[in-house]
């Protein structure tokens, strides 16, 4: 068997020329067009190919395009250099501890103040950093400037370092942009600083701060008046079996957290939660709110029934990416996916039962773990296997090398099986063809979870997208399609093909423009009438110059819609593209039928983000604070979610997030890491145990509360992978 090619785990272009040709030594690299050796890494590399003079001969194999492709990358590392280093420049100018009148009170009461002093070249001379000393002598002593002295830099990162071990504060926590903020304030500040007191922080600060967020979160308000927005709710259930109602708001501009609720003495009954919903909708304001999202339990069911006798011009529609989750369940309970499933869960298993079989698989994929955990048991399950397809090379490196065939594990009953079901090409193949019926509902998955753009005219368009591809991959086979799309059809029906649904697949031109079909399928029509009978609900004037009028201009292109500009604009389903921004640009000329179309089309479809406020309410309320009011809880919620709403933009434009991807979630993997007892196997497929924390749930939520987390320790740490949107594999014949 020919040895897999050492390659970095990276998307970068360069490693398209390149590998790595010494894996004890990660920086030296090959070309892989004139087999050239040299040192840099993949920098080096597109250097070569690109002909970039200076550091490295230019590669006399490597095309025009190539070229260009190469020179490229690295003009967009430049760039990108340039870009983070004008962002902290603009971070570093939003610290100003300096306020005016401030100084002017100091000065009249302290005297002249002395400018702060930042380190020079003779400071290295000076007194070593000794934050102990300045502490108990409050003498004042040179401010740090990073970059002048790398010893120095070094020992105030080993008190960082230091506090976050000490405090069990989260690696990644050193990212973000607040604690950069406050870094910088202190250096501003110098020594001597005297940090809040406990009562300061639960109390004045945390006033203070929610204040400054209700402020930032004007502007959403005056786009929920413009544009419509969403309400959705959700329950959750303390460590001590206190219920907490939340709300949440979303927009266009992200989901917001309003407030929570305790609902420990109450029965969530239909009745109670249309109540709650009400008095929100009337505190936000009836006329902003176009839909309340929850998830498909019975009780959400009964209280949107009363919501419509209420307020019968709001939608209420159940949660989309609960429904496909269920769809995923289904499928992954059909017989021949079950026993895919199956063997691969046998697999992991065994290599993570065992300290030597986990050393070795660590070993082949370069400290990358196979298992990857998700969002949820089902995202699991499709990461897992598509992390398996793509080290497939390094798990049959592992099992045919001479330390397995020495290592006593090979010759159980458990070791042998596993080596068997990765030397299998059966069984690969088979993997391949579950990612490929997985891999587009998935993809509808992560359009219903995240919130790049608003989903609501996208997810029913997707979903007939979703059908072609599987149709496409069971090679166009009824016998192989058909149970798949039976599951489907099962649970979309009356969550995804709703009159609302329907309505903004019709008016999302991507789709309506690209098919003009559309318009003769009675049920999108019928669906359409529907929407704007409850959008206009009471003013049949509206409804009849909607119905009769205006979208037969959109129908036919006519006026703005016939633009060239206008059917340029919606060619293409990418990142950029926004129905709703597009009925805002070119139906000016159908303000009736515009304001029904830029509202819908900028909703969202699911209640993930009110459910994303879960791992806010667990991160704050530990087992070691768990004797937190409901009020502060609320308080410390609605700054931290509501923060991560105004940095999420920042994020996704500086890399790709994956949404069904929760590297912190080891609740959902515990299946692929652990044994089932016999008991457990006989349960159905994704079933939740009663050992969960509140922040796996149950598909179905009746009671409307999670069950009581209970103490589940996993020594694991996983490594990040990288994410692939679609698994990149060869064709494979349909074996089921």
């Amino acid at each position: 068997m020919d040895a897999p090619q050492l390659k970095r785990n990276s998307d970068d272009v360069g490693w398209e020329y390149g590998v790595l040709y010494d894996p004890k030594t990660p920086d030296k690299v090959k070309c892989k067009l004139c087999g050239k050796e040299m040192s840099g890494g993949v920098f080096r590399m597109k250097e070569h190919i690109g002909h970039q003079r200076g550091n490295v001969a230019a590669c006399p194999l490597s095309t025009k395009e190539d070229q260009a492709k190469c020179m490229n990358a690295l003009k967009e590392a430049k760039h990108k250099k340039t870009r983070k280093r004008q962002h902290d420049e603009e971070l570093r100018s939003e610290v100003n501890i300096n306020k005016p009148h401030l100084d002017d009170e100091l000065q009249e009461e302290h005297g002249t103040q002395t400018a702060p002093h930042f380190q020079g070249p003779m400071d290295k001379f000076a007194n070593h950093i000794n934050p102990e000393a300045s502490l108990a002598a409050r003498t004042r002593q040179q401010n740090i400037h990073d970059a002048i002295s790398k010893e120095k830099t070094h020992v105030v990162r080993q008190y960082c370092a230091r506090w976050m071990y000490e405090s069990s504060i989260p690696f990644n926590a050193i990212d973000n942009e607040s604690f950069r903020l406050f870094c910088e304030a202190l250096g501003q500040f110098g020594p001597g600083w005297v940090p809040p007191t406990q009562y300061q922080l639960r109390e004045p600060l945390l006033n203070e701060e929610q204040e400054r967020t209700k402020k930032k979160l004007k502007s959403l308000e005056v786009e929920w008046e413009e544009q419509g927005c969403s309400v959705m709710t959700d329950a959750w259930t303390d460590m001590k079996r206190r219920s907490i109602m939340n709300l949440c708001v979303n927009s266009r501009g992200g989901t917001c957290f309003l407030s929570s609720k305790d609902t420990s003495k109450d029965s969530h009954t239909g009745e109670f939660i249309f109540k709650y919903i009400e008095k929100c909708i009337g505190d936000i304001g009836a006329k902003k709110v176009v839909q309340v999202v929850t998830d498909n339990a019975t009780n959400n069911v009964a209280a949107a029934r009363m919501l419509k006798e209420m307020r019968p011009n709001i939608f209420w529609t159940g949660c989309a990416a609960h429904t496909i989750d269920l769809m995923l369940e289904g499928v992954s309970k059909l017989p021949w996916f079950a026993k895919v499933i199956s063997q691969a869960k046998a697999l992991t298993v065994f290599v993570y039962a065992h300290h030597k079989t986990l050393s070795m698989m660590r070993a082949h994929t370069k400290k990358r773990d196979i298992v990857r955990p998700g969002a949820t048991r089902f995202a699991t399950c499709f990461l897992t296997l598509q992390s398996l397809h793509e080290k497939k090379s390094q798990l049959m490196s592992m099992f045919g090398s001479d330390e397995w065939h020495e290592c006593k594990h090979s010759k159980c009953v458990k070791g042998k099986q596993a080596s068997d079901t990765v030397m299998s090409f059966a069984f690969w193949s088979s993997v391949i063809m579950v990612l490929k019926v997985f891999s587009p509902m998935v993809k509808v998955l992560r359009l219903a979870d995240g919130e790049k753009k608003p989903s609501m005219g996208f997810i029913y368009g997707e979903i007939l997208e979703a059908k072609k591809s599987i149709k496409e991959a069971s090679n166009h086979l009824e016998k192989n399609y058909k149970p798949i799309f039976q599951i489907m059809d099962e649970k979309m029906k009356g969550r995804l093909d709703s009159p609302l649904h329907l309505a903004a697949y019709f008016l999302n031109p991507f789709y309506f423009y690209k098919d003009p079909n559309i318009q003769y399928d009675m049920e999108i029509i019928e669906g359409f009438i529907a929407c704007v009978e409850t959008f206009y609900y009471g003013d049949f004037e509206k409804q009849n110059k909607v119905v009769n009028d205006e979208i037969n201009l959109y129908k036919n292109k006519c006026g703005s819609f016939g633009k060239n500009l206008a059917l340029k604009g919606c060619e293409q389903n990418d990142e950029t593209f926004d129905p709703g921004n597009w009925w805002a640009t070119y139906g000016c000329h159908v303000p009736t039928l515009q304001k029904l179309a830029t509202r819908v089309l900028a909703l969202t479809s699911s209640s993930s983000g009110c459910e994303r406020n879960w791992s806010s309410f667990e991160a704050i309320h530990t087992k070691k604070r768990n004797r937190l009011d409901v009020n502060r809880l609320n308080s410390l919620v609605y700054v931290q979610f509501n923060a991560r709403l105004f940095n999420k933009h920042k994020k996704i434009k500086e890399k790709a997030i994956d949404v069904i991807i929760d590297d912190g979630n080891e609740e959902t993997v515990e299946d692929w890491i652990v044994e089932q007892h016999q008991e457990d196997q006989a349960t159905n497929v994704g079933v939740v145990p009663n050992t969960q924390s509140p922040k796996v749930r149950d598909l179905y939520d009746d009671d409307f509360e999670s069950e009581e987390e209970d103490e589940v320790m996993l020594d694991m740490e996983f490594e990040p992978d990288v994410f692939h949107e679609t698994p990149e594999f060869c064709d494979t014949p349909m074996g089921y």
